[in-house]
């Protein structure tokens, strides 16, 4: 078996193209084992690009690894879908053209959303699932950038690119931007091959699907009640993004979850802690027992 450093990784997989109709969707897939393919779903204006290595190559080592850009993201074609629902119909298009009857699913942030809602329309396609900095339809305070905490940083010329994920994915501590400034650098290590960055179109689009999933019908939360799949929910304790209270409505209200916080973190906590988060996750997705998460 090769060494690890000689395998495929977020830095170095090569972007491949699925032709789903009259669709085409940009993604990467590596890493080898005998777990279940984990389908990773990115967060708001994210791409592939933006995966951490330290994260996606740890878990990597026991399944493949299956990374994806939605409609109108990176080099995926279409038009941004301005709904959450819309997004799970293009995610699950792109399943069935990878002819995966079944899989895991790590949702971060939208990517959580977008989870949610395929797991609702088809219940055998995910056997577990890890939904980490995310809410549930009907969660609060979901992606409003224009509170003071994070548009200060949004709105500083002086701050481009990754240097913008480190300021409000990360909690304000010395540690914590610490941990930011080392995702910087890990994600700066992919040099070719690289996605186009999400522009205004795309933000705008993803800012309605937040705004849509803010709202709901009925009872509150009562929709979590058919995702019977083993849930990891995890969060950081100050996110500022999609605050930690929409993390514990979903560990509270699916039936099978359980829920890991991190401290001195943010919205980026898989990223801060990835030695944990993977090791974590890793024994989440290699469990089989049908009835708890662990």
């Amino acid at each position: 078996m090769p060494s690890n450093t000689m395998m495929p990784s977020s830095s170095t997989a090569p972007t491949r193209f699925l032709e789903v109709g009259d669709q085409r969707y940009a993604y990467r897939r590596f890493g080898e084992g005998i777990g279940l393919p984990l389908l990773c779903l990115q967060h708001f204006t994210g791409t592939l690009d933006n995966w951490d290595p330290a994260v996606t190559d740890a878990l990597a080592t026991g399944r493949n690894v299956i990374q994806f850009d939605n409609a109108g993201i990176g080099r995926s074609a279409g038009t941004v879908p301005s709904t959450v629902a819309g997004m799970a119909t293009h995610a699950l298009a792109f399943l069935d053209g990878l002819a995966l009857p079944s899989c895991d699913v790590l949702g971060f942030s939208l990517g959580g959303m977008v989870a949610q809602e395929m797991a609702r329309n088809r219940p055998s396609l995910f056997r577990r699932m890890i939904l980490v900095g995310t809410a549930p339809r009907g969660g609060e305070d979901i992606m409003h950038l224009d509170k003071p905490s994070l548009a200060k940083y949004l709105n500083d010329p002086t701050l481009q690119g990754y240097g913008v994920l480190q300021k409000i994915f990360f909690a304000p501590t010395a540690s914590s931007q610490k941990a930011g400034a080392a995702l910087v650098e890990r994600l700066s290590q992919r040099k070719k091959d690289l996605e186009p960055p999400s522009g205004p179109s795309v933000a705008g689009a993803q800012m309605a699907a937040f705004r849509e999933w803010e709202n709901y019908t009925g009872e509150r939360f009562r929709d979590l009640e058919a995702i019977h799949q083993p849930t990891l929910v995890v969060n950081g304790l100050h996110d500022q993004m999609i605050p930690v209270r929409n993390s514990y409505w979903l560990s509270e209200h699916l039936p099978n979850a359980v829920l890991l916080v991190y401290p001195d973190s943010g919205h980026g906590s898989l990223f801060q802690f990835h030695d944990s988060f993977t090791r974590q996750a890793s024994a989440f997705l290699a469990s089989d027992s049908p009835f708890a998460p662990y």
